[in-house]
């Protein structure tokens, strides 16, 4: 991302699209792992945390702070492949 100087263009913003959504399905997919101590609820329960965060950061249009999102979903993604929860979740 480096077409924008400050602010993602539509190039941008096109060019992230697919990192963001396979960030997002492998995401949505590592909360289903039986290595979380989870039950059906609380599976459910931080699935639709997860979206919500999604919808929210996807209004962002600030480049640094997208790519300071990208980073915080794939540091969370490898703590749940762990089997791990991201220690400051917003409903823990």
């Amino acid at each position: 991302m480096a077409k924008g100087l400050i602010w993602a263009t539509a190039e941008d913003l096109a060019r992230n699209r697919g990192r963001v959504l396979s960030l997002y399905r492998q995401i949505l997919r590592s909360l289903n792992s039986p290595d979380l101590p989870f039950n059906f609820a609380a599976r459910l329960a931080k699935k639709a945390e997860a979206r919500a965060i999604f919808v929210v950061a996807a209004e962002e249009r600030s480049i640094h702070n997208i790519e300071d999102l990208i980073g915080t979903g794939e540091y969370a993604l490898s703590l749940l492949k762990k089997g791990q929860l991201p220690k400051y979740s917003l409903s823990t």
